[in-house]
């Protein structure tokens, strides 16, 4: 499968059109047309429907893979160029919102008293462009948190054989509440008694709630408001509001203004962050792994 062809595919599918695919990829509109007419001649059967423009049940499916396999060839590429082209004195780390805490910014602050110049820059994105910017070479180390059974891994998905993932931290779990809701003054609470409440579906910036009805066999969780994007004081200014729950690491909930931080009791869970960098990290992006994960070396301890 030709993934020229496979990345117009795609495209065209992103967009719903042929000619906003050819004007995004540099490619007149005949040569997208001639290019999803070659993909379905080499899988034998139609993608994509023309008016509208729409997958077909064949395309649906292919759209399943696409993305993650484009993303592993783009990750194949970068591995191969870090190389030869790695420059030693910058670090670019990515991170989700509640995965930076006190211990990676003395990390950061310690990797900066032996590495001299260093070129030091920090992005705050969602977990699937964390792991795509460290994929593709984009950031050279990046941190993804969730919640997870003690010392189980994140199910994070497949990142392929050039990438390895390394456990940073555990902390308690811990859901919002605003200072006059019921629930505030709790010493612990039961996700499964906060399956009819309302939460805020932050899937960018709190635990997502399809993960928390996955660990909770439960349906429920619904939200009553969404929040898009990687602003955690403005979720947070949401919660005190009172527009909803939110699910979060507990010291990093309970310095967020106007909200009670009420520990999770059950299910047994923990608020795991892990850390992702290429199996063959710059100088820096090591240095900062062996600081934040307290180990003397890396090789052979990455799970993936």
């Amino acid at each position: 499968m030709n993934p020229h062809l496979l990345r117009t595919f795609v495209a065209v599918l992103d967009h719903r059109s042929f000619s906003t695919a050819a004007s995004e990829l540099g490619y007149t509109q005949s040569a997208v047309s001639q290019h999803i007419a070659a993909l379905e001649a080499d899988l034998g059967t139609r993608l994509i429907e023309r008016r509208p423009v729409a997958p077909t049940a064949a395309g649906a499916r292919l759209m399943e893979h696409a993305p993650a396999l484009l993303l592993l060839l783009d990750a194949a590429r970068a591995d191969i160029t870090r190389l030869h082209h790695a420059n030693p004195t910058r670090l670019t780390l990515a991170h989700t919102p509640a995965a930076l805490g006190p211990a990676v910014a003395q990390a950061l602050a310690q990797l900066r008293t032996t590495t001299h110049p260093l070129d030091l820059e920090v992005r705050v994105l969602s977990q699937a462009a964390v792991i795509e910017n460290v994929l593709t070479g984009s950031a050279d180390i990046g941190l993804v948190d969730g919640a997870a059974a003690p010392s189980d891994p994140l199910p994070l998905p497949n990142l392929g054989p050039s990438t390895t993932t390394l456990a940073a931290a555990e902390q308690t779990l811990a859901v919002l509440f605003p200072l006059g809701h019921p629930l505030a003054g709790r010493a612990s609470v039961r996700l499964t008694d906060l399956t009819q409440a309302q939460w805020i579906d932050a899937p960018d910036t709190a635990i997502p709630l399809d993960r928390l009805r996955a660990v909770c066999r439960a349906d429920g969780f619904r939200p009553r408001i969404r929040h898009r994007g990687t602003d955690l004081h403005g979720l947070a200014a949401l919660a005190a509001a009172g527009h909803g729950l939110a699910a979060l690491p507990l010291p990093l909930a309970a310095a967020l203004p106007g909200l009670a931080a009420v520990p999770v009791a059950e299910p047994r869970l923990v608020h795991r962050t892990e850390l992702i960098h290429p199996a063959n990290p710059t100088d820096a992006a090591r240095q900062l792994a062996d600081l934040v994960t307290d180990r003397q070396s890396t090789p052979g301890d990455g799970r993936r």
